[in-house]
């Protein structure tokens, strides 16, 4: 059984910056990739990206490329995903999950948070 919990959505004006969090825990969370996905209203779910604490990752969405940094803090057992140059389009819910391989299909993944808002006006 793996617990992730998010943190860290907001409301933020077009241009700024966020970073979330998703904490996991579990007997065996350490064998799991940890992904990010995200789903805005009246949208189909979006993987963001993917990576596993031993430090591969999959490729960022186009949509986030160059804007979005995933990292890791092994000894917190927390992966983040800091958000910059955010665009009102980035808004949606913002879910981590777990899968026991990296992936960018969301079948794939097991374990989901609660997920957490995030919000970008402009």
């Amino acid at each position: 059984q793996v617990r992730l919990v998010e943190s860290g959505g907001g409301l933020v004006q077009a241009g700024g910056s966020l970073r979330l969090s998703c904490a996991a825990s579990g007997r065996t969370f350490s064998g799991y990739a940890i992904s990010w996905f995200r789903q805005a209203p009246g949208k189909e779910r979006e993987f963001v990206v993917a990576t596993t604490w031993s430090g591969r990752s999959t490729p960022y969405a186009d949509s986030v490329k160059g804007r979005f940094t995933c990292s890791r803090d092994n000894a917190e057992n927390t992966v983040y995903l800091q958000m910059n140059f955010l665009k009102p389009e980035d808004t949606a819910v913002y879910y981590c999950a777990a899968a026991p391989m990296l992936s960018n299909n969301a079948y794939e993944y097991t374990y989901w948070g609660q997920g957490t808002q995030v919000t970008v006006f402009s």
